[in-house]
């Protein structure tokens, strides 16, 4: 399996050192979440120490209300970080995605590619997430896919809609029509619940209201939104396809991560619901529930760490979660539960 004339393997890598050494991040657009006032409560009647940060999701229960977003995987540095990340998520308690499994699905590859995304060993007790791309999600494919999931133990399957960023990829996967009835046949056929999610740029309430059939079920158990204002993968595609930045407005464009996770509760109101895209400290993360979300990914932010050990991983999210601990204490709120009943404020 080829892409840009070289081994999948290679644009793997290509990523992973174009989010290391290049500006992936939105230059204009920001989460949204810096237009809201989480509510100081000088009189909260909690105590730091008793502040319970852990919430169920997808069926397991989790320390804090976190996910290690999905990030890479085929490459051999893939394993090393995948491993790390994995590691540290089995310490913490909080749940992990894997990055997209198509390389897997690939006969001549498969076996080969399947080392970087085996964590299982490390990670015996993490929720873990595999990952496919909308693009490639057909019923034909479901038995293959369905050999991956099980190879690395899956509990769920993460499937992301990335219509921009494989447009800005030499020989992407650019028809997505009948996209939507795909997915609802694949679903019918997969022996886990879905995660629907975007990569960077967004699922706004649109796009969640075209998710609801004539009868008004859902093919999907759940949504991370991956909104805009963290990285940006029209960026990153440019920066891996050109080795320069030839489209900028097409590398600021996406559904903001506050806006995405109203709209989506809006319509959708009691899915399970991930916010990422730009979610970077506790503080972020506290916005993001109070807005709606059940949980939180974190991805890009843990790249470095990750390479370096699952020590320096833990070292990024042990703060981040304190800081969200702090945020719950500050304002009154003794969980995760009474976090989400917050009204938020607009920012003065």
């Amino acid at each position: 399996m080829t892409v840009d004339g070289a081994p999948m393997t290679t644009r793997k890598r290509r990523h992973i050192d174009v989010c290391l050494g290049e500006q992936v991040n939105y230059e204009h657009l920001t989460t949204g979440l810096e237009r809201y006032q989480l509510p100081y409560n000088a009189l909260t009647q909690t105590s730091l120490g008793d502040i319970d940060l852990s919430t169920r999701f997808f069926g397991a229960n989790l320390r804090s209300p976190i996910l290690i977003g999905a990030m890479t995987g085929g490459a051999e540095l893939s394993g090393t970080i995948n491993r790390n990340l994995a590691s540290a998520a089995q310490q913490l308690g909080i749940g992990m995605m894997l990055g997209s499994q198509r390389i897997m699905l690939d006969s001549a590859l498969g076996e080969r590619a399947a080392a970087s995304f085996t964590v299982r060993e490390v990670a015996p007790d993490v929720l873990l997430f595999g990952n496919i791309g909308l693009a490639q999600l057909t019923r034909a494919a479901v038995p293959d896919l369905a050999k991956a999931l099980d190879r690395v133990g899956a509990d769920v399957l993460a499937v992301h809609t990335n219509p921009l960023q494989e447009a800005m990829q030499r020989n992407g996967d650019t028809d997505f029509s009948g996209s939507l009835d795909r997915l609802r046949d694949a679903a019918d056929a997969i022996d886990r619940p879905i995660l629907l999610k975007e990569v960077g740029h967004g699922i706004g309430g649109v796009a969640a209201a075209e998710l609801v059939g004539a009868e008004g079920d859902l093919p999907v158990s759940g949504i991370d939104v991956a909104g805009a204002g963290g990285t940006s993968w029209s960026r990153v595609e440019q920066f891996v396809r050109y080795g320069e930045l030839r489209y900028p407005h097409l590398a600021d464009w996406g559904i903001p991560t506050a806006r995405a996770i109203v709209e989506v509760r809006e319509v959708l109101p009691d899915i399970p619901l991930v916010a990422s895209g730009g979610i970077r400290t506790g503080m972020d993360a506290a916005k993001a529930i109070a807005l709606g979300a059940d949980v939180v990914a974190v991805a890009r932010p843990l790249l470095p760490a990750a390479i370096e050990s699952a020590a320096a991983v833990v070292d990024w999210l042990q703060p981040f979660i304190d800081e969200l601990r702090v945020c719950l204490h500050g304002c009154g709120a003794a969980g995760v539960s009474a976090l989400r009943a917050l009204d938020l404020t607009p920012a003065s």
